[in-house]
């Protein structure tokens, strides 16, 4: 076997160590760019869930308005029905026509009564 002369064995690693540097240079750059494309996904995933979180928000908040107007309206409507049942009841106790026999009492002692009345 031939030996290789020192100055050959120095060159030898220059070059070695020379490629390892652009190597990790290399990678270094991938990395550096891999970094970066993973933050930019990332606030873009950020910035797209802040806006389906506020669309969500602005849904729910249409939802609920309408709902509240919906219940109002049969509140409302329920309130007019109880009024409207009370005046007629009303009416009907001044006309002596309720439903219950206390209503009707003025009728029905003047219908007992009657038999003892002289004429």
């Amino acid at each position: 076997m031939a030996a290789v002369a020192p100055a050959d064995a120095n060159l030898g690693s220059i070059d070695a160590l020379k490629r390892v540097k652009a190597t990790e240079t290399d990678w270094e750059l991938k990395l550096r760019a891999a970094r970066g494309a993973a933050e930019e996904a990332v606030q873009k995933l950020r910035a797209d869930s802040d806006a389906a979180v506020k669309a969500a928000q602005a849904a729910a908040d249409q939802q609920r308005a309408q709902a509240v107007q919906a219940m109002r309206a049969e509140a409302d409507r329920e309130a007019a029905e109880i009024l409207a049942d009370g005046e007629r009841a009303a009416a009907q106790a001044a006309r002596g026509e309720g439903k219950r026999a206390a209503d009707k009492k003025d009728a029905i002692l003047a219908a007992v009564l009657a038999g003892f009345l002289k004429d």
